[in-house]
C-alpha cells in the first residue's frame, strides 16, 4: 500500500468510530450548523486579498513534525491580518497531527472562509465539517471513485459548503468535475509518494475549464512563483509548510505576502507603462 492508500484505509476506520461516539443528531446541535457559510471562491477572487489559502499543519507523513505546538489562535489571526484570503486547517490526527478543535478555534477568532483539510470519504464527515465551523471541504480525486466523489460534492453543497476538488492529472479532472464543483486545486505533491513538482500546476492549467476558480497547492516557497501561477490562470495558492516551518508562521506569511504584493505592484506598473 502507498501512503495515500494507508491514510484512506485508516480514515474509514476512524469515521466508523466517530459515528459511534458523536452521532449525526449530536452534530446537528452545533451552533455552527445553522450559520451561513462564507464563500471560499468569492474570497479567492477578491482584488483586495492575496489569493493565498494559508494552512495550519502540525506534521506530515513525509516530513514528520513541522510545528507540533503551533498556536492556532495566534497563527490563524496572524494569517488573516497578513492578507491571506482564507484558512486551511488540517483536522486529520494520525498523519497530520490535527484535530477538529483546531478548526473550531480558527472559526472562533476569524471571519473568513475556512477549508477543512482532511480525507473525506463519507457523508458523516461533511456533516461533521459543518458542525465544527468549516465553510469548504476537500475532495481528493485520487482517493475516491468519480461517482462517489460527485455524490459527496452534491451532499456538501446541500449544506452550503463549497468543495475544493483536488486533482493531479487531466484524467482525474475530467472524471470528477460536476456542477457542484467550482473550485479546483492542483496538488503539486503526489500523495502516493509525496514527491512535489510545481510544474504539475503549469501542465494542468490549460485543462481546467474557464469559469472554474483554480488553486495551486503545495510546494510554493517563493513569492515570484505566484506571479507565474497567476499568469497561468490560477486564482488561489494553498501554502502551508513554507509558513509552518517558521516558529511564528504568521510572521513568515506576512513577509511572504508583503513581498508578493510588491512584486505584483511592480509587474502591474510595468504593464501600464508598456
Amino acid at each position: 500500500m502507498n501512503i495515500l492508500d494507508q491514510i484512506i484505509a485508516n480514515k474509514y476506520k476512524e469515521v466508523a468510530e466517530r459515528k459511534e461516539l458523536y452521532p449525526v443528531k449530536l452534530l446537528e446541535k452545533s451552533l455552527y450548523f445553522e450559520t451561513p457559510c462564507i464563500s471560499l471562491e468569492r474570497y479567492l477572487l477578491r482584488p483586495d486579498k492575496s489569493g493565498i489559502i494559508a494552512e495550519i499543519k502540525r506534521k506530515s507523513p513525509s516530513r514528520g513534525d513541522i510545528n507540533p505546538y503551533v498556536s492556532v489562535e495566534r497563527t490563524s489571526i496572524g494569517y488573516m491580518q497578513a492578507g491571506a484570503s482564507a484558512l486551511s486547517v488540517l483536522t486529520d490526527g494520525p498523519y497530520f497531527g490535527g484535530k477538529n478543535e483546531d478548526l473550531t478555534i480558527a472559526r472562533k477568532y476569524n471571519y473568513c472562509p475556512i477549508l477543512r483539510k482532511d480525507f473525506t470519504v463519507d457523508e458523516y464527515q461533511i456533516v461533521e465539517a459543518k458542525s465544527i465551523g468549516a465553510d469548504a471541504i476537500l475532495l481528493i480525486a485520487a482517493a475516491l471513485e468519480p461517482a462517489r466523489l460527485k455524490n459527496l460534492a452534491t451532499f456538501a453543497r446541500s449544506f452550503g459548503l463549497e468543495v475544493l476538488l483536488e486533482v493531479r492529472d487531466k484524467e482525474e479532472l475530467d472524471a470528477a468535475l460536476s456542477e457542484d464543483i467550482n473550485v479546483v486545486g492542483v496538488n503539486n505533491r503526489n500523495l502516493k509518494d509525496f514527491v512535489t513538482d510545481i510544474n504539475t500546476s503549469f501542465e494542468m492549467a490549460k485543462y481546467i475549464p474557464n469559469g472554474i476558480t483554480k488553486v495551486s497547492e503545495s510546494g510554493i516557497s517563493n513569492p515570484k512563483t505566484l506571479l507565474e501561477l497567476r499568469e497561468a490562470g490560477f486564482n488561489g495558492f494553498l501554502i502551508g509548510e513554507s509558513f509552518m516551518y517558521n516558529s511564528r508562521p504568521e510572521r513568515a506569511a506576512a513577509n511572504f505576502i508583503k513581498e508578493y504584493k510588491q512584486l505584483l505592484e511592480k509587474q502591474e506598473g510595468t504593464l501600464v507603462k508598456n
